[in-house]
């Protein structure tokens, strides 16, 4: 008796009327998916656009930009990590990082899932204009912060927060700033808008 082929997994098709690409600034608190799940928010609550899906995600305890599109393709190009699309995220960190720490996430550092590849890595000084947290971090009075700028071609699963954590320096916020040509600039928290020409990653 034959089998019957395997199905094929099928990526989203573009929707008609819906915009190719979204760029979202994600608060705090909100899931990278529309439905909401126990105390976080989800993608509904700010986007009412038909047929965009998220291309990656973005932890619902970190902030910034977060693309969607009605593209199948343009998703896997921007989600996966072969296509090396960079992205930088803002970290505000406890401690000032020294030069050496720097160093070591430029050059990779060891997680319990192996090395990460080399990054960017700077201090930024002046730290960046930013809009206040809902809620605030926890900070310590006795124990200053700094933010520094880490720019990544992979994505693995916290990847930023554990780097930071294992050269000394845990990160008490996080937003992603870019991914790839696209950035965060104009767009408040919650607030989104569709990108006139989707450049090709």
């Amino acid at each position: 008796m034959r089998q019957p082929p395997p199905r094929q997994r099928t990526r989203p098709q573009p929707t008609p009327g819906a915009p190719r690409l979204i760029r979202f600034n994600k608060p705090y608190g909100v899931l990278s998916q529309f439905t909401p799940e126990g105390r976080w928010q989800g993608l509904k609550a700010f986007i009412d656009v038909p047929g965009v899906h998220a291309a990656g995600r973005l932890d619902a305890d970190s902030e910034g930009l977060l693309l969607l599109t009605s593209d199948g393709a343009l998703q896997a190009r921007i989600a996966d990590p072969r296509h090396k699309m960079e992205k930088t995220y803002w970290a505000q960190v406890e401690g000032i990082p020294t030069e050496e720490a720097l160093a070591r996430l430029r050059a990779g550092v060891l997680l319990n899932d192996g090395p990460t590849r080399p990054a960017q890595a700077c201090l930024l000084d002046p730290p960046p204009a930013l809009w206040e947290r809902d809620p605030p971090i926890r900070t310590r009075r006795a124990i200053p912060t700094a933010w520094i700028a880490l720019t990544l071609r992979e994505g693995r699963n916290r990847q930023v927060r554990r780097m930071t954590a294992a050269v000394g320096y845990p990160t008490l916020r996080l937003v992603r700033a870019a991914i790839g040509p696209y950035t965060l600039d104009g767009l408040a928290p919650g607030e989104w808008a569709a990108v006139e020409e989707a450049a090709s990653p």
